[in-house]
């Protein structure tokens, strides 16, 4: 088998190939930069050469492929523009697995799942449309949780970062709000199995419902800082819209990955991984 993988470079795409390979899977990897080729061809995949707007460059190594994982995201004013003309050349193939989020649904009303309404933050109302298109044309959806783990991430990013440079890391208000969370390498091994999912099955990918200020304390002491509670406007004006997402209160079920796709996962206990110092050590940042 092969897969082609976009944004294997990145945070999750490393995690990604690494399963892909550990499995003997044939894998190829989208580089935009020779830094990029370089990380993906260390971890066994053969760098193809393009960019997210490179829709030729797409269309053949996913029509190349047995399967493709779009992994990649390019943030901006056109991102949603992208990311759609990405999927459209690249959803012919055999299995084609596209990345939403579970910020989607908002705030939620109790334990949901896939079915729940979508009331999206500002920062992900763009996925909707591309989504449904996706899935229109057979193609199927993992929509991750906060993703932790491996000293990267958003948590790494938003509490870690500014705990080592200041020694405060933030919570939004009290904190309260429950984070849908999944690891790295848990998340990983969700999208491979997707790939013999269904046309049209979607799954989110999470392990627990945590609230912010447990992990907001996990990282303090993992760093030797402390949490500092931020007023909403004070973190939106710090974070930028991605304070709002921060602080939806969501409690997110997988259950369905489990049952249909066998997902299994082995990190479940997110503020104890990461109240180690070994999971989030010390090192320089450039910042948010």
């Amino acid at each position: 088998m092969r897969v082609f993988v976009t944004g294997g470079s990145g945070y999750l795409g490393r995690a990604v190939i690494e399963v892909l390979t550990g499995q003997d899977i044939d894998v190829t990897a989208l580089a935009r930069t020779a830094s990029s080729a370089a990380v993906v061809a260390g971890l066994g995949a053969t760098p193809v050469q393009g960019s997210l707007t490179d829709t030729d460059v797409l269309r053949a190594a996913a029509r190349a492929a047995d399967g493709v994982l779009h992994l990649g995201v390019a943030y901006g004013p056109d991102v949603a523009a992208i990311d759609m003309a990405a999927a459209d050349a690249m959803a012919d193939t055999g299995a084609y697995v596209h990345t939403g989020g579970v910020w989607v649904y908002g705030d939620t009303d109790g334990l949901v799942d896939e079915s729940a309404p979508q009331r999206p933050p500002a920062i992900t109302s763009w996925r909707a449309a591309n989504e449904t298109r996706v899935l229109e044309r057979g193609g199927r959806l993992v929509m991750p949780g906060v993703v932790y783990g491996r000293s990267g991430g958003l948590v790494d990013q938003f509490l870690a970062t500014p705990g080592r440079q200041t020694g405060l890391v933030p919570v939004i208000g009290t904190g309260t709000q429950r984070w849908a969370l999944v690891h790295v390498e848990d998340v990983a091994r969700l999208y491979v199995l997707a790939l013999h999912a269904v046309a049209g099955a979607v799954y989110t990918g999470v392990t627990e419902n945590v609230p912010m200020a447990d992990m907001s304390q996990a990282v303090a002491t993992s760093v030797g800082g402390r949490v500092e509670e931020l007023p909403y406007a004070v973190a939106a004006a710090r974070m930028g819209p991605i304070a709002e997402a921060f602080s939806l209160d969501q409690r997110i079920s997988s259950a369905r990955a489990t049952a249909e796709l066998g997902w299994s996962p082995t990190h479940l206990d997110a503020v104890d991984e990461l109240t180690k110092p070994s999971v989030l050590p010390t090192r320089q940042s450039s910042g948010w």
